[in-house]
């Protein structure tokens, strides 16, 4: 790779590595990552990592590939599919060898390029029409009130994820695909089990659980495909039914295909959205001023989602690969060079978002990259958005004086970011 004016801190030429008094434990900051080999205290507070990596190492090389943290080069490589694969089948084989894994991870949407990407996004955009989320939201909002009745009939000491955050996308996604209630016990742990194992370093405890998790998960799809084949839902709301006719044309899903997208909806909706509500309850409390004017300003919650978003980003990382030479921020890739997107970092520069380690609820514009870029912008990102405004809008509205009761837990992930427990109590 042939690094550019301001690709790398040891260039004492380049102006992003000019280093003046106290920058020095920045530089070696920034110098000394791997993401293979992650500090405890990167996964509470990444953001000074970040800082330094996009000041003094923006195009950062690591084995294999390099690591992006500023906004504009992320969405270069978001908008350029025809540059930047998303096609995982080279990157994965070492990491899981012929696994459930592999099979899994290689076949779903979010890790393909065209054809497959674009057929099963079609399929998938057609049950997610405007009006299809419109008719969401009263379900979404019954939802909600059950889960705030059920916090309130306690002694008023709750765990904001288990007993609220987490409950919410699974019972959504459900209904997407027309899981019965009773059957939806497992699907939280199995998608934990799948994302966790996307982790840049994993052990074999991560692996096995992935692998028995992709494994059950499709054993129980064969049963529900079956029935919905037997007893299809309305093509218009029921995603598993369109996946199964496909287009008018009659371009079909093979069997394993829509298998592994049904795995798929699950896993882009589930941990993601948990993320957003428990990192958004979580940040209220850190910003009192910020909670205080979303509670005299309920109309702001809008813009307020989105800058939970844009603050602590559900997804940090996202993954392609080069497939020709192509250069980014001053830096040369040859073919086949693996780049990590930190979202992450590129919703916190400076050069698009004044003060950006400032909550600002009312923050416009905000061109965060929390749902990606190009074509593979994420597709379920209204149910996203309608399900952080109806869960944080009415938690804080039925709940103004919630309070933390403990130092939350955070999960120990690069990728997804998001809390494992957060003690607190209600306050009513």
């Amino acid at each position: 790779m042939r690094q550019g004016r301001d690709a790398a801190a040891d260039d004492p030429s380049a102006p992003a590595a000019r280093i003046g008094a106290g920058d020095e434990g920045a530089a070696a900051l920034a110098a000394g990552f791997d993401l293979l080999d992650l500090p405890d205290g990167f996964y509470d507070d990444p953001y000074p990592t970040y800082h330094a990596l996009r000041r003094f190492a923006p195009v950062k090389t690591m084995p294999g590939g390099v690591f992006l943290t500023r906004h504009a080069d992320v969405l270069r490589v978001y908008k350029d599919t025809a540059l930047f694969s998303s096609d995982k089948k080279t990157e994965f084989r070492p990491k899981y060898g012929d696994s459930p894994l592999y099979r899994h991870h290689t076949t779903s949407l979010v890790f393909n390029d065209p054809p497959l990407h674009t057929r099963v996004r079609r399929l998938i955009m057609g049950a997610l029409s405007p009006r299809a989320i419109a008719d969401m939201e009263p379900a979404l909002v019954a939802l909600v009130d059950r889960l705030l009745d059920r916090m309130a009939a306690g002694d008023g000491r709750v765990d904001l994820i288990a007993d609220y955050a987490a409950a919410i996308p699974v019972e959504i996604i459900g209904n997407l695909l027309g899981v019965p209630h009773d059957e939806r016990e497992p699907l939280r742990d199995w998608s934990l089990a799948i994302l966790g194992a996307l982790e840049p370093k994993i052990d074999q405890a991560q692996f096995d659980r992935g692998n028995a998790a992709v494994t059950d998960f499709l054993a129980y799809l064969e049963g529900l495909v079956a029935d919905r084949r037997a007893r299809p839902g309305d093509p218009d709301r029921d995603v598993l039914t369109r996946l199964i006719r496909g287009e008018a044309d009659g371009e079909r899903l093979s069997h394993e295909e829509l298998l592994q997208q049904c795995i798929f909806i699950l896993n882009a909706g589930h941990e993601t959205t948990t993320n957003l509500i428990g990192n958004a309850l979580v940040l209220l409390c850190e910003w009192p001023g910020e909670r205080a004017r979303l509670l005299a300003e309920p109309g702001l919650i809008r813009t307020a989602v989105e800058e939970f978003l844009r603050f602590e980003s559900s997804n940090q990382l996202g993954n392609r690969a080069t497939t020709a030479e192509a250069e980014v921020g001053g830096v040369t890739l040859p073919p086949g060079t693996g780049v990590t997107l930190c979202i992450g970092a590129a919703n916190r520069d400076p050069a698009v978002f004044a003060e950006p380690d400032r909550l600002d609820l009312g923050r416009q514009p905000n061109r965060h990259l929390a749902f990606g870029g190009g074509p593979h912008q994420c597709a379920g990102l209204a149910v996203a958005r309608l399900e952080g405004v109806v869960a944080i809008g009415r938690f804080l509205r039925r709940f103004p004086d919630f309070a933390l009761t403990a130092p939350p837990r955070r999960n120990r992930r690069a990728r997804f970011r998001g809390f494992g427990t957060v003690p607190a109590v209600l306050g009513f």
